[in-house]
């Protein structure tokens, strides 16, 4: 079994509490079992050319699509994405399934 990740990168609309809503985030996550980890950053290297409007980063690793599409449908997820989605100016989500060429350290 592989592991299946899910990306989402965000550019939050102006006026936002963006720290309330990625506490609300980490809350959400911790209670649905299926996800296996979550990391999340705030860019704060790139030029704004390459960033476009773009700052902040989730990453989220299942094991396996089926995981995967069971937290897409998982109550928690349904109404947490009520809350931020209408907190989002654009965004870029990303769904594959890993393929590890160098394993942590």
């Amino acid at each position: 079994m592989g592991s299946f990740n899910h990306y989402v990168i965000v550019k939050f609309k102006d006026g936002v509490a963006v720290e309330e809503l990625i506490l609300g985030l980490e809350k959400m996550v911790s209670g649905i079992d299926q996800v296996k980890s979550f990391e999340w950053g705030k860019d704060i290297e790139s030029h704004e050319m390459l960033r476009q409007g773009f700052t902040h980063v989730f990453l989220m690793a299942f094991n396996g699509k089926e995981e995967f599409n069971a937290f897409q449908t998982h109550p928690n997820h349904v109404e947490f994405s009520g809350v931020f989605s209408p907190a989002v100016e654009k965004i870029v989500v990303l769904d594959f399934p890993s393929k590890l060429v160098k394993a942590p350290a």
